[in-house]
């Protein structure tokens, strides 16, 4: 009988040398990468949700508070390279 740890090691090891004659690599990223990936990820939900909110919105008053937060996620979208 092989130990679950083992098993799920080797699984994982047979996926990662799968990936490497694929040429696919894993990429490591560092700490502030990773936490713009987070932010950029975070305001996507973001703008989703507005964009969302928008469609079903008929208050006029809503939709232009709407609208100004749908452009300050839009403008914090770009200042992380975002191209929507």
């Amino acid at each position: 009988m092989v130990a679950r740890g083992w098993e799920s090691k080797s699984i994982e090891s047979q996926i990662e040398t799968a990936n490497a004659h694929r040429g696919i690599r894993k990429v490591r990223l560092t700490a502030e990468e990773l936490q713009l990936q987070r932010k950029r990820e975070s305001l996507l939900l973001h703008r989703t949700r507005v964009l969302h909110d928008l469609e079903k919105c008929s208050d006029g008053r809503y939709r232009k508070t709407l609208s100004e937060g749908l452009s300050y996620l839009e403008g914090q979208l770009a200042e992380l390279g975002w191209q929507g």
